[in-house]
């Protein structure tokens, strides 16, 4: 096992985040701007505990002026031409990656990525999806038209439905303002974004980039504050016409029941407890590279991240043992320094929160690697060693709760019905991945595991051509794609007579005779 002390020494220098916002943390009507509530809020390093900005949050004051922005900007916004549009992101995609590297290094210093993440995963994927939306807003198509009556005329226009509110969360705060931001404006749409407090500096970057890109002032708004004040006074605004929200299903209730009261359209990407269902004819190799992969993903704190991982009885013993075995050689390290597989987790907080279920769940389970924080020069920082348990009921808390940390809860299966109903049984319905040789198996996974994506022998990959939601518990609609378009437009039935004839036969259902 690595000693994380041995690791990863000195970090290079860290972005300047109180120098680049020292104007505010908000961004409203294309400026930055300094909250209003009277409280401030100071961004930490979990790498190191240092504090790297404090900046003002916003209040309720804040969230109007943005949602006012939005307002005034939508008529020019939805009345430009597609083409327009999808030429703005274009130019919005070149300014994002020519600022690859400084958006790659923010998003490390306030999540505790490594480099190695945020440059090749983050950063690449967020480009990517500004590429994309760019051509998808010249595809925003209605149905054909047609004379479905015999006396009219009828077609289907695609139209965006206004002002979006939306609410998004700290473990992907770059990507997670493209999937709200891009479809959103792509459509038509103009957008107030209020990421998580503890982590604002891509999204704030994203939307300066926006206005460098030529998207009109108010198009893209920012505010920076907590979700009891900002969050819940965006989401019940009389003036949102739609909500789009990510994170856990518990706040995402809340937001629906504060959403609903005013009759806004929503979108809800909610938590994960994603199974990882190993066949007895899987390449046991790639099943254990692939389930270390998918559980330690940015520390674990991903709602698609494998942590559940179910093993036919001939392959478990030898899964354990060789998982065990790589995860020992992950490095734990500081995200700045070169060779660092993994970083802390996003707050010390959230460390204590994943602590606290391994803790727990050694009254009934078998902790096998892991299970601790690390010494020496991290013990300052949120870090806490990729673990493994064994040995835990199928009802019990590590294997029916989202722990969102680099956990994995391995359990064996017999038959592959009992492998099934084992994914199945769960309140959530994000993500799955099944393991096997035999095409058929494999097949009868995708038809039968209740998630809104499952991968067959790889898990965690996505693409911006693909949906991205959930079932059941994990929320519905969908992110990224053009799929995406169904949460952000409205259709709107247009029908013309055809025929000129000022008293049509219908009429005499309400006067006169045939």
């Amino acid at each position: 096992m690595h000693d994380p002390a041995d690791i990863n020494p000195a970090a290079p220098d860290r972005f300047r985040a109180q120098d680049r916002f020292s104007d505010g943390a908000q961004y409203i009507a294309g400026r930055p701007a300094k909250g209003t509530s009277g409280r401030a809020h100071t961004v930490v390093d979990p790498a190191t505990g240092e504090d790297v900005l404090t900046y003002e949050l916003a209040g309720a004051d804040d969230v109007d002026a943005a949602v006012a922005a939005a307002r005034e900007a939508f008529p020019g916004w939805a009345g430009a031409t597609p083409g327009e549009r999808s030429d703005a992101l274009h130019r919005f995609a070149e300014v994002l990656a020519e600022r690859a590297e400084d958006f790659a290094r923010a998003e490390s210093l306030q999540c505790g990525k490594p480099l190695k993440l945020t440059r090749e995963f983050d950063v690449p994927g967020t480009v990517d999806n500004a590429s994309f939306f760019a051509g998808a807003a010249r595809l925003l198509q209605g149905q054909s038209a047609g004379e479905y009556s015999g006396d009219h005329t009828s077609y289907v226009r695609r139209e965006p439905i206004g002002v979006v509110g939306s609410v998004a969360p700290w473990n992907y705060p770059l990507q997670m303002a493209a999937w709200k931001i891009l479809p959103a404006i792509a459509a038509g749409n103009t957008i107030v974004l209020k990421p998580a407090e503890i982590t604002p500096l891509t999204s704030l970057m994203f939307a300066r980039a926006a206005t460098e890109a030529g998207i009109p002032d108010g198009v893209v708004n920012i505010v920076g504050g907590t979700g009891r004040e900002a969050g819940e006074h965006l989401v019940g605004h009389p003036d949102v016409a739609m909500v789009s929200f990510t994170g856990s299903t518990a706040v995402g209730k809340r937001v629906a029941e504060v959403a609903t009261a005013t009759v806004k359209r929503l979108h809800l990407e909610l938590g994960g407890k994603a199974p990882f269902l190993v066949f007895d004819d899987a390449d046991l190799d790639a099943a254990v590279h692939g389930a270390v992969a998918g559980a330690l993903i940015n520390t674990g704190q991903d709602c698609t991240a494998a942590t559940r991982a179910y093993v036919q009885r001939p392959l478990y013993e030898a899964f354990v043992e060789k998982t065990a075995a790589l995860m020992d050689t992950v490095r734990l390290g500081d995200p700045f320094a070169p060779g660092t597989d993994l970083g802390p987790l996003v707050s010390h907080v959230q460390r204590d929160r994943v602590a606290g279920f391994v803790d727990r769940a050694r009254s009934y389970a078998r902790v096998v690697t892991g299970g601790e924080a690390p010494r020496g020069d991290l013990k300052d920082g949120a870090y806490y060693r990729p673990t493994l348990i064994v040995d835990a009921a199928q009802d019990s808390e590590v294997v029916q709760s989202e722990i969102f940390g680099p956990v994995l809860v391995v359990l064996p299966f017999d038959t592959d019905d009992e492998g099934i109903r084992l994914a199945n049984d769960t309140p959530y319905g994000l993500a799955a991945s099944a393991w096997s040789r035999d095409v058929y198996r494999a097949n009868r996974a995708t038809r039968d595991i209740r998630a809104g994506c499952v991968w067959i022998n790889d898990h965690v990959p996505i693409i911006s051509e693909m949906p991205h939601g959930g079932y059941q518990a994990s929320g519905f609609g969908k992110d990224m794609s053009a799929y995406s378009f169904e949460e952000y437009t409205q259709v709107k039935h247009v029908m013309f007579d055809n025929t000129g004839v000022a008293a049509k036969d219908w009429h005499r259902t309400v006067f006169g005779d045939r």
